[in-house]
Order: structure tokens, then sequence, then C-alpha cells
């Protein structure tokens, strides 16, 4: 980071604190407007900052426009901030002069030998660990927004107190923030669950919180997606297997899972044996291994997978297609030796590279290494994370690293993608393993006539397919590339004079493997666009005397208009290149 850099939002750590900073601004103007407000915690946080509040009742768009005058009044009077420390008593005595009881509950659970530091800034002074900026003069008045108020449990436990999350964001200047919130804006437009309703993908229901319907048109979709996900790990040299939805708990303990995973597993009897519905495909994979002998001819071996498992995820976590219980997980795992370790990576990311193109999607590698809840000796985990870093450097990937993050049982490479709003999502991940073949004592037969362990790698592409299909909505704005939108076309015919002929295109449209509809409804030929554009069709056929004479069509594409008419078979052409080609307009 350069020295010019080190104060602006490029530097994260600067972003954090000046968003954290920006949190005690909130609080500070809480205090003033509402005194018998309680305070409880204000961190920064990906995007911006909160602070929750003990109040009954949600802050109204007026409240939070005062607030937000409030926060501009401190911002301009500079003021100063100030670290302090207090010994664990005079800590608590203090916040409990001040009437905050979850400050006095957050001290008695710190830590014996914890530092109690407090930041203090004009007549406001808050619990606090830091860092901030110096002056709330550094914040731009002008440049914070108040966004949302929802409400949040203490402490995240819902047995709790309920508090009242007030979200905010703010930028070093005004068209920053004005720049951000126009994005909210299209992003709002963009939100695949509004979009999967009108398009007519999927649902939710009340009777399957968490449980995705996919509807005719979405199942169009998700099919097209996984016949591409088909072709590409063929074309890499994947078979393709399927494992059991539910499976005996004693196999989940073997691979550890029921250690570290057991709280979001869902579990039932079954002839009087405790089962597991899977969370993840692994163990399955790895008893398809085991079912016969293996060679060091034989590998590697790449399994793929797309298998439905279900997580146990909090109910107000659920967010449409982004976070459910049960979803597709596109996983692959990888038997190998050492000496293909490197070549078996690098296999990965170019079929990654393929996949994410097609989409327009690009990416940023992370590389998390070992946790301190792992598996394994460190030695092995070291060698896992040198072989990863030397292939992307091989391939001229650039990365970040990310410490301690690693699965418990191996070090990994998560991929996260940004679409076309710039958001990044993490989805594909490469994760080496050498604990579980040990677990599940695989082995294969070396060049030596010696018995040894694989090593394997967990992949997943897409991560989760139902999660991707949101991802790809929104990233596309519903508006998908005719090679994967569910209705490739739409035959409108002018009048009822054409309906015969309309149906004869679409037939011959359909005999050549074309996605094709007929809107045959008596309405005007301009209302019957207007929806057909509302829908996302990529090409509209009119189609009306003139047309049914000559045996010509009409296309009209829903970003480039009118195409001028043209007899069938050329349109037949170019749409089967642009299907083929895959192309993104």
């Amino acid at each position: 980071m350069s020295e010019e850099n080190l104060y602006t939002f490029e530097n994260e750590t600067y972003r954090k604190t000046y968003w954290h900073t920006c949190s005690h601004v909130l609080a500070q103007a809480m205090k003033r407007l509402h005194p018998e407000v309680k305070l409880a915690i204000g961190p920064s946080i990906d995007n911006g900052f909160y602070y929750d509040f003990d109040t009954p009742q949600p802050f109204t768009e007026a409240q939070m426009e005062e607030l937000e005058a409030e926060m501009r009044k401190i911002c301009k009077e500079k003021l100063k901030l100030e670290r302090f420390e207090l010994p664990r008593a005079e800590a608590v005595a203090y916040m409990e002069e001040r009437g905050e009881p979850y400050k006095v509950e957050l001290i008695n659970d710190l830590p014996e030998d914890a530092v109690i530091s407090f930041y203090k800034q004009g007549e406001f002074v808050d619990l606090c660990a830091g860092p901030h900026v110096d002056s709330t003069g550094r914040i731009k008045g002008n440049a914070v927004k108040l966004t949302a108020c929802n409400a949040a449990y203490w402490r995240g436990d819902s047995s709790r107190q309920t508090l009242q999350r007030i979200y905010g964001v703010a930028f070093p200047k005004k068209d920053e923030l004005d720049e951000y919130l126009a994005r909210i804006e299209e992003a709002k437009k963009r939100d695949h669950r509004r979009l999967g309703k009108e398009l007519g993908l999927f649902m939710m229901s009340e009777e399957g919180p968490g449980f995705p319907f996919f509807l005719p048109k979405g199942m169009v979709l998700k099919n097209t997606l996984l016949d591409y996900w088909r072709e590409c790990h063929k074309r890499y040299g994947y078979v393709e297997i399927a494992t059991p939805i539910i499976l005996n708990q004693h196999l989940w303990h073997q691979s550890g899972h029921w250690d570290h995973y057991k709280d979001n597993m869902y579990t039932t009897v079954i002839d009087g044996e405790d089962y597991a519905v899977k969370p993840m495909n692994c163990p399955g994979g790895m008893l398809v291994y085991k079912s016969e002998p293996h060679s060091y001819r034989d590998l590697p071996i790449r399994a793929a997978e797309l298998g439905l498992v279900h997580r146990h995820e909090m109910s107000g976590a659920l967010h449409g297609l982004f976070r459910v219980r049960c979803f597709t997980q596109d996983d692959a795992h990888i038997f190998m030796t050492p000496e293909q370790m490197k070549d078996e990576i690098k296999n990965v990311v170019r079929l990654f590279d393929e996949m994410y193109s097609t989409f327009g999607l690009t990416y940023q590698i992370e590389l998390s290494t070992m946790p301190e809840d792992h598996m394994g000796d460190e030695s092995v985990w070291h060698f896992a994370e040198d072989t990863l870093q030397a292939a992307i450097t091989e391939l001229g990937k650039d990365f970040q690293l990310n410490p301690g993050d690693g699965a418990f049982y191996g070090p990994k490479l998560d991929f996260h993608l940004s679409d076309s709003l710039g958001r990044t999502w993490q989805c594909g991940t490469i994760q080496l393993d050498m604990q579980m073949p040990e677990r599940f004592e695989l082995e294969y037969v070396g060049e030596d006539g010696e018995r040894h362990r694989p090593i394997m790698i967990h992949r997943a592409l897409l991560g989760s397919i139902e999660r991707f299909i949101g991802v790809i909505t929104e990233h596309f704005a519903g508006a998908f590339p005719v090679w994967l939108h569910p209705v490739q076309v739409k035959v409108l015919p002018v009048t009822d004079r054409a309906a015969d002929y309309a149906a004869e295109v679409a037939r011959r449209l359909d005999a050549q493997g074309f996605r094709v509809e007929v809107d045959g409804r008596n309405e005007k030929i301009g209302k019957k666009i207007r929806e057909a554009q509302l829908e996302k069709i990529p090409y509209m056929l009119v189609v009306g005397d003139r047309d049914m004479e000559a045996g010509t069509v009409s296309p009209r594409h829903r970003a480039e208009g009118d195409l001028g008419a043209m007899d069938l078979e050329a349109f037949s052409a170019m749409l089967r290149q642009a299907v083929d080609s895959k192309e993104r307009k």
C-alpha cells in the first residue's frame, strides 16, 4: 500500500476504522436525541457499519433523518477521539453510573487480563477497543447515510432482548456515496426474489421455509445450466456419480463432520439406528472410491456429483436462493498421487476460468491456511499450502492470503466472483485434503507395488446451483443470455389471420431444438411486445400479413430492437450461432 493511499478507502484497515468511528458518531447522535435509549454494540461491517440500541420500537424514516442531521453536526464539531483505560471495577462502576447495562455485561465477560478501554468524543463515551480516526471532523457529514433499521437479538441469542439495529454507510466524498446509493437502487431492481417471481422461475412456501420450489421455467433454466456443467466436466475428464441423501451417523463420525458440523445437520432414526441427512457429499464420495481397489494407473480419478444436501440454517438467515436449507452442491472429489497435485489444481482452475468467463464473471482468489481447530500434522498442512500457492502462481494468478481460515481438514482456495454491479460472491472452492483419505483408509497400489494413501481435492465450481442461479439472475437482471433463457423466442402474430402461420413458425423452430412460445392472445401487438420485453425474452418474432405472404419473419431483439424482415432459415442460423457460441447479449 503506497503512502498516498494509506488514508483512503483503498486501504481496508482505514476503511474499517472510518466506519467504526461512524458507528460512534451514530451512537452519540442517538444519546443526544434519545437519552433514554441504551447502547449495545456498534461495529464496522463489510459494507458500512451498524449500532444496536435498546428501544422498543423501530425508528421511523423521519427519526432516521433526524439522526443523520445530528451526525452531520457532530462531524462539524470536530470532536477529538481520546482513548483511556480503567480497571475492571472502575469500568463497571463507570458504565453503571451512565446507565448502560449492556456495556456492564460486556465488561464482566471480558477475560481477567483484558485491557478495558474507552473512547471519548465530547460528552459521549463508549466502551471500545478501537481503533478510530482522531477526530469526528475526519468524517464527511454530507457523505453519511443511514440505510435501514431492523430488529436484532442481543448477542445473537433469540432468548435475549430484542434490539433495534440501525445500519449506515459513509464515504470520504459525497459523489462516492451517491454512486453507492445508485448501485443499491439498481441492486433492488435486480433482486432475484422479485425477478424469480416475475419471470416464473421459483417460489417459496410457508410449508417449507428455506426449501425452494422450482417452477417450469426455472427448471428449464436450471437444467440448461446443468447440461452446460456436465458438458464442461466431460471435456475436463470427470466422471459423474450420485450418493445417497441419508447415511448412517457412524459415517459422519468417521469423516469428522459430526464433531464439527452436527448443529447444522438434520437427523433421523431408521430401523432403530441413527442416521443423518447429508450436509455435504464428501463421505459418500469416499465410499465410492473405497468400493473397489485402485492402482496408480487409475489416478487421477475425478468424480463429480450434483448432490442434494440439507443444512439447518436459522430462520432469520434465510434469503431467497442465497441462503436456503437444501441445495444442489456441484461437488467433485479428485483422488491423486502427490506428484499429480499441482497439475490437478491447475486443471481445476482452468475449468473455473472457462465456466466463469461464459457468464462474464471475473474473480479474485483467496488462499486460506490452517485454522486452530484442524486435523492432521502441521508439516502436511504446510506442504498442501505450498502446493496450492505454487499452482496458482505458475498459472499467473494473484491471490490474497486469509490466515487461519482453512477447512478443518485442509487449506483451500476460494474464488470470489464479481458481478455486473461489482458485488462479490464466494462460489468456487478448491480444498486439499490429506486427512479424510486417512480416516477412511483409502489406498492405491503404487508403481513400487506397495499400498499408498491418495491425496484428495474437494472442489465446488458453482458452489450451490440454487445460489448461483440467484447470482446470475441479478448479474443479468433477469435478461439471461439466449442459450440459457427459458424462452428463447416468442412468436407474436399481429392479427388472427397470422395465427396459423405463427404456430407453423414456432413448430419449425421447436423441431430445431429451440425453446419457443406463441402469444396468440387477441391483444394489440404493442402490448404483446411490451410484455415480452418485461419477460426479458431474447428474441420476439413479429409476424403479420406480409410475413405470411412472403414466408418471412420480423425478429426483434430485446436490446437491439427491430432487426428487419428475413426468412426463417436466416433467423434460425443467427439464433443457432448465438446459442452455440453462448453469446451473453
